[in-house]
């Protein structure tokens, strides 16, 4: 496996000295070196990948020197209209590197959300005509980096580096201190036990939707209320809108996370120009992105309270503990607003938290039955 020290080191020695994107599973370990050792100047965890290649085509324009940007290979959705109509050589050709973790990599076992993505990922490099390299943990990183940053250079536009799965040596950073006691959890745990039986639940990406599942299965309670949003990370709460406007008799429980919800933050400016008044939006904000290593967010740089106040949301004072938690709940329920708490949580997850056991397909099912009903 690859030292994502000597990885780093090598990456600066080519010129590289700017990072920007979105933290992935498989890139935890590279992205933790690269947050714990990068000066805040040359490094931003951004609100979404096409917000890296941004970011790093201004960084370019204004320096002449080579950016990375780093995102699963998911993130490419978002990347793909700045990478083909601004980076490409065709319109301003910016040079960059593109580090891109593989996420569902044929013949490797991997969530259902990733397996489409891992399919078709270097045919999606080679329609948008980038050049690419695969790394994994037997290649000579050295060439590959220099092999990539000589065809950025001399074909002036993005090269992407495809990272298998177990490339990088373990380096994990310094946990956050977080000031607050409430896990998210019991803090679902919590909310489930005052919704009504007709409520339905969209639930984010990543650990909140697979607490949620187990919640369920430990209450034995049906998953057919519940939306897990296993996928398309930023757009739960426009997936909750829909419903919520397609069904207004229906009370809609939007659960966020805070890194999903910076990722398409003018969502929820949306959500308040339609203002359904039975859906509740709730986003769990532990100022982290807990489900790829706990890269940090902006979150507690942002007062959700008075965004939310701004765009036409009905908003609740935060909470950080159960008392609160407790206390907001009865009111919360019975306004017929569409209302929005923030609650603040510490991060990380139980160690043996598991996976939903039911596919996507049977989970769309079972919902659809639920509301068809």
């Amino acid at each position: 496996m690859i030292n994502p020290e000597l990885f780093y080191n090598d990456l600066k020695q080519n010129g590289i000295t700017f990072f920007a994107g979105v933290p992935d599973s498989l890139l935890k370990d590279i992205c933790a070196y690269i947050t714990a050792h990068a000066s805040p100047q040359n490094h931003v965890i951004t609100a979404n990948e096409g917000a890296a290649v941004g970011l790093a085509t201004g960084y370019h324009l204004a320096t002449g020197n080579l950016p990375m940007v780093y995102m699963q290979n998911s993130g490419l959705g978002n990347s793909v209209n700045p990478l083909i109509s601004l980076a490409d050589p065709d319109v301003y050709a910016i040079p960059m590197l593109l580090m891109i973790g593989w996420r569902g990599e044929p013949n490797t076992k991997d969530e259902p959300q990733h397996k489409k993505q891992g399919r078709i990922t270097l045919a999606m490099l080679e329609s948008m005509e980038i050049p690419y390299q695969i790394l994994d943990e037997q290649s000579d990183y050295k060439k590959v980096i220099t092999e990539a940053v000589k065809q950025a250079k001399q074909r002036s536009c993005p090269v992407a580096i495809v990272v298998k799965s177990k490339t990088f040596n373990t380096y994990k950073l310094e946990k956050q201190v977080h000031p607050y006691s409430l896990n998210r959890e019991d803090a679902l745990q919590e909310i489930l036990s005052h919704l009504p039986e007709n409520a339905v639940i969209v639930s984010t990406t990543g650990k909140l939707s697979r607490e949620l599942f187990e919640l369920r299965e430990k209450n034995k309670q049906s998953h057919q209320t519940d939306f897990l949003t296993v996928g398309s990370m930023g757009h739960t709460s426009q997936i909750a809108t829909g419903i919520a406007m397609a069904k207004p008799d229906c009370p809609v429980f939007c659960f966020d996370g805070d890194g999903s919800a910076i990722m398409h933050l003018g969502s929820y400016a949306i959500t308040g120009a339609i203002a359904p008044p039975n859906l509740k939006m709730f986003i769990f904000n532990n100022a982290s992105h807990d489900s790829v290593g706990g890269q940090p967010t902006i979150a507690n740089q942002i007062d959700f309270y008075s965004f939310a106040q701004s765009v036409n949301l009905f908003p609740y004072s935060p909470v950080s503990s159960l008392k609160e938690l407790q206390e907001v709940m009865p009111q919360l329920i019975n306004n017929n607003q569409t209302t929005f708490l923030e609650i603040k949580i510490k991060g990380g997850a139980r160690a043996d938290l598991g996976r939903p056991t039911t596919t996507p397909l049977e989970n769309k099912k079972a919902l659809q039955q639920f509301l068809d009903a």
